[in-house]
């Protein structure tokens, strides 16, 4: 996508609509099996807590308009540490998100072709991806704004095609799932579990926050609010229509192509050929969204050396191949581990997406305490977010409540990106580590002692060569302090320029220079380069800089500005906010 031709609300909708509201295709078998007649109440329960996350969405990201999601906002209002977490919970996210889609769409596709192999026709979609994002065919905002109105087309065709089936049909069927029994013994149980199972339907909802820099000015609320829309009002209806049109039992037998199947029993087989192809097409588009998303993510983290330098590598055509391919190894990894099962697939899913959404209400919080003065399009108040985080946590619990061995094979993967993001954050202490442990040999191993204790020591030095920047006001010690403590906690490098911008003519405060000169002997491991000069900050200064000094800009720091900055935050390049 081009950053010179913002996408406007149609383009930027079809782009994350695509990803909500392909959970369409799957969301109600899901809610049926737990919550029974009572789905569609259970999904207009998801509604209300998406309707919650609007708001938070909408003051976070308007104010701190940057790519990057969950990843993004903890990285500007606490720790890199903090960040990454979220950072792998959102591969996670994709990673699964890829994964469903993918095998969703293929066994849409085996009921028009009842020879497809699915396990193999999966992976071979999820190459033919892989293979078209190498190549640098990334999103076409008229590709998906035409499977966005094809699929919203197919699933108002479906509903009205159904609503004449009961219209001429009766409602005996519904008569006689109501008075079934309930699953769970009680309402309340079925209501809960049913829940905590359809939060899947609205993953995606955190996409249009990955590309908010691509969107026009105003855009991105309006995209929040028409994801909204499509999920609280088709996600409750099909599972509704469902219910009054379908046996239990009979919804039961088709939990991964359920829609198809309605519109086979209500239709006839070109309503469920039309399903299945409207299917394939935009669960197929999710996948797209899938390693797009993930691209952008794990280079963001590369960038700021939370990732292994090598993942930046790119192909001719500014692919970075590795990120993708690795990408694609981890979800053939997760699809034979699951063995392309939706329950497990699932429940690793919404386990790391309500995660991710967890995160997203906690960065609210730390937005409202560290950074009140940023100026915000909208304000969420404190209910509203205690709330939506209370939902997610709830539904969180009863996932796993629901399959207590779904959390097993979400912690198979979490964990070891968990461990390999520590140890890589942790890569300077970890280094000396190894270079204490082979000075300990060199009685023994002389000659491989001295070879790893060179090539340690080159790592450290190449690792701390990277210079970082912070742009002071005249900033007090107080706030001096915390930002040589926060550059030690989260950053390796031994050098900090401290850069303060002065009007024609004007001087900095002898007591700025102190203060420096006394946090440059307290912080005996960083050396600070205090560098004062005549100038305006804003972008152009950045730029400059950025070329001039060779220090990229996610590695240049401000303090929280004020709401009368000129600039947006997005405008600054990926400058950091500390303090």
């Amino acid at each position: 996508m081009s950053h010179s031709k913002k996408l406007n609300e149609l383009e930027a909708s079809a782009i994350c609509g695509n990803d909500i509201s392909s959970s369409c295709l799957y969301v109600s078998a899901l809610a049926i099996g737990y919550a029974g007649q009572y789905a569609w109440v259970a999904l207009l329960m998801v509604g209300a807590v998406l309707y919650l996350f609007r708001s938070i969405y909408g003051e976070v990201v308007g104010a701190l308009p940057l790519n990057g999601g969950a990843y993004n906002v903890l990285l500007n209002t606490t720790s890199k540490r903090n960040a990454a977490v979220a950072a792998c919970l959102t591969i996670l996210s994709y990673m699964a998100t890829a994964v469903i889609s993918a095998s969703e769409a293929m066994h849409y596709l085996h009921t028009l072709w009842t020879g497809l192999p699915i396990m193999t026709a999966t992976v071979l979609l999820l190459g033919f991806f892989l293979l078209l994002t190498i190549l640098g065919i990334s999103e076409s905002a008229v590709v998906a704004v035409g499977i966005f109105v094809l699929h919203l087309l197919s699933l108002m065709l479906l509903v009205g095609v159904t609503g004449w089936y009961l219209a001429t049909h009766g409602l005996a069927t519904l008569v006689a799932n109501w008075q079934l029994p309930l699953k769970g013994g009680s309402l309340s149980t079925a209501l809960f579990l049913g829940f905590s199972a359809a939060m899947l339907g609205i993953s995606g909802f955190e996409s249009s926050a990955n590309f908010v820099e691509e969107q026009a000015p105003g855009v991105f609320q309006k995209t929040l609010r028409n994801m909204w829309v499509v999920v609280t009002v088709f996600n409750p209806l099909l599972a509704l229509l469902a219910v009054a049109a379908l046996p239990l039992v009979e919804i039961g037998q088709h939990p991964e192509t359920l829609l198809s199947h309605l519109g086979s029993s209500t239709g006839g087989p070109w309503l469920a050929t039309l399903v299945s192809v409207d299917a394939v097409a935009v669960l197929s588009g999710a996948v797209l969204t899938s390693f797009v998303g993930v691209g952008g993510l794990m280079k963001r983290m590369a960038l700021d050396r939370i990732l292994p330098q090598f993942f930046l590598k790119e192909n001719k055509r500014q692919s970075n191949y590795i990120i993708l391919i690795t990408f694609f190894l981890l979800c053939i990894s997760v699809l034979l581990i699951t063995d392309g099962q939706l329950g497990p697939l699932a429940g690793v899913y919404t386990i790391s997406f309500l995660s991710v959404m967890a995160f997203f209400a906690l960065g609210n919080f730390l937005l409202k305490s560290k950074r009140p003065k940023l100026p915000r399009p909208v304000y969420a108040s404190v209910i509203t977010v205690a709330l939506a985080l209370l939902g997610v946590l709830a539904a969180l619990y009863g996932n796993i409540r629901i399959r207590p061995d779904y959390l097993v094979v979400f912690l198979q993967y979490f964990l070891p990106a968990l461990l390999l993001v520590t140890a890589l954050l942790n890569r300077t202490a970890l280094l000396n580590l190894v270079l204490h442990a082979s000075e300990s040999l060199a009685e023994r191993l002389p000659r491989a002692s001295r070879l790893s204790r060179l090539t340690i020591r080159r790592l450290l030095r190449d690792l701390h060569r990277q210079e970082f920047v912070f742009f002071t006001k005249g900033d007090n010690v107080s706030n001096l302090n915390k930002v040589m403590a926060y550059v030690v906690e989260n950053e390796s490098t031994n050098r900090l320029k401290i850069v303060t911008l002065l009007r024609p003519g004007e001087t900095f405060s002898r007591e700025l220079l102190t203060d420096i000169q006394v946090l440059d002997r307290a912080y005996e491991q960083i050396v600070v380069d205090f560098v004062s000069m005549e100038g305006q900050f804003g972008p152009e200064l950045i730029e400059r800089l950025s070329k001039e000094w060779g220090i990229p800009k996610n590695f240049m720091f401000i303090g929280s500005p004020g709401d009368r900055f000129p600039y947006q935050i997005s405008e600054l390049g990926g400058v950091r906010l500390i303090i």
